[in-house]
């Protein structure tokens, strides 16, 4: 990491013609893939990536530079590209004194097996075991896909406030893809494992489990019937992941897209947005999970922030800069791809708060409908809450009991109707992870919810006579 002078002298020159605010974001990340495809390794890569961003805020401009060249002459550079971007902003000059103060980060998620010292082989040994596995399942599985993925990135923050943040952060993931084909049947089978944790993720065969939930989801598929279409009131179990909640309002009550009204939940804060017993909250702390951190990439340590209160709307997840547009504080939401890309708000962990009601009690609840059991991809209108997602796998309610395996279902709505008409929240929560796209920047996401109920939604499938 570069010396903390040089980054206070960076921070000097480019507030020199004016400004508000400025900081730098170093970054240092090493990583590691591996990808296995028909029973065989076909690529393997790792590689290291280091550079810095310079932002520089001035009233309601931004304005961002970013190199990979950590020399000082770059540096300076940088810094004097953005004294003279202020200048023709008329930011007027400003001669500061940095007192850097170093952070003390407020928890920590072990680590207890570094990937770093793990050997290649053994690496390689991973992934085949999940192809086996996989590929044993059923002589229907066709293709598998097997990837392993670890880095490791290192960042520090620095401020014209006098902010040092530095944050090691740690990622192992894998995922297997299957597809099983009988006849012209085709389907797939997909389950990830991952998140803010080393390699002792795979200590309990999990790379094995996710390979036969991949090859069983995508073989049972094959005999599935036709999913039945209509108005009918679906549960959605806590296996299914989060998928719902980070799009159908997640994305809504990030602070950008809800100043420019470009979200349903614009303008909204104190008024009821969903059922009474719907709490919806974005939590960064959560050791081991994959949308965790100790300190956002604008070095506001990590937080836990309530969304949704009892149905109310309480907060919205801001970075620095739009905090300052409401006049609010950060909520530790400001997040970035690499060191190429400036900050903006983005979701963590973000989850329904587990409910009272026992998940049994709620299957028992509905006689006839639709149980979703793995949520597949879906497509979102921020600005009306209108959303179709993807049923990867659902079963029929029958009688209160789980019945048939169904397939092609897909869920219509709108968010803000559904999450209103929510009316039976599960005690349990499971979690689902993934990688969230915005503004041509992706960053490492979780989502959970427990089990629930929607009285009624429109499901996508085959319409009977």
């Amino acid at each position: 990491m570069i010396d903390n002078d040089l980054l206070a002298r960076v921070l000097r020159t480019t507030l020199a013609s004016g400004g508000d605010y400025a900081d730098v974001f170093v970054e240092s990340r090493f990583s590691t893939a591996i990808v296995l495809e028909d029973d065989k390794i076909e690529r393997v890569l790792s590689g290291t990536d280091s550079g810095i961003g310079v932002r520089l805020i001035i009233g309601n401009t931004t304005a961002f530079a970013f190199s990979n060249d950590l020399s000082r002459e770059a540096l300076l550079a940088i810094a004097e590209t953005l004294r003279t971007a202020a200048r023709e902003m008329n930011g007027g000059s400003r001669d500061i004194s940095l007192n850097l103060k170093k952070l003390a980060p407020a928890w920590s998620s072990p680590i207890l097996r570094h990937p770093d010292t793990v050997g290649l082989a053994e690496k390689v040994a991973l992934v085949q075991r999940g192809n086996t596995v996989a590929r044993q399942y059923d002589p229907a599985v066709k293709q598998v896909t097997v990837v392993y993925r670890d880095a490791v990135q290192s960042v520090k923050v620095v401020t014209s406030d006098g902010v040092i943040a530095e944050d090691d952060r740690i990622y192992t993931t894998a995922l297997v893809q299957v597809v099983a084909i009988d006849g012209a049947a085709i389907q797939t089978g997909y389950e990830p494992v991952g998140g803010l944790i080393g390699y002792e993720i795979f200590d309990d065969s999990r790379i094995e489990q996710a390979g036969l939930k991949s090859a069983r989801r995508a073989v049972s598929m094959l005999k599935a019937r036709r999913a039945p279409g209509g108005r009918m009131p679906v549960i959605i179990s806590s296996e299914a992941g989060g998928t719902m909640i980070h799009e159908a309002i997640g994305h809504g009550l990030e602070a950008d897209l809800a100043q420019q009204g470009l979200s349903v939940y614009s303008g909204k804060l104190g008024q009821q947005v969903a059922s009474s017993i719907v709490s919806v909250v974005d939590d960064a702390t959560l050791p081991t999970r994959r949308g965790s951190f100790v300190f956002d990439d604008e070095g506001t340590p990590a937080g836990r922030t309530v969304l949704v209160e009892n149905g109310i709307l309480r907060r919205y997840m801001y970075d620095r800069y739009t905090a300052s547009v409401d006049g609010m504080v950060s909520t530790g939401n400001g997040r970035r791809e690499s060191y190429e890309h400036k900050p903006i708000p983005r979701m963590t962990n973000t989850f329904i708060a587990p409910g009272n009601s026992d998940p049994q009690e709620i299957i028992r609840s509905v006689p006839k409908g639709l149980l979703v059991t793995k949520m597949g991809g879906g497509q979102v209108n921020t600005i009306t809450g209108d959303f179709v997602f993807e049923v990867q796998e659902g079963f029929l309610l029958e009688n209160g009991t789980v019945g048939e395996l169904v397939r092609g279902a897909t869920l219509v709505g709108n968010g803000p109707e559904v999450l209103q008409s929510i009316d039976m929240v599960g005690s349990d929560l499971g979690f689902s992870i993934g990688t969230c796209g915005k503004d041509a920047q992706g960053v490492p996401v979780s989502d959970a919810m427990p089990t629930l109920r929607i009285p009624e939604i429109v499901v996508g499938g085959e319409i009977a006579g």
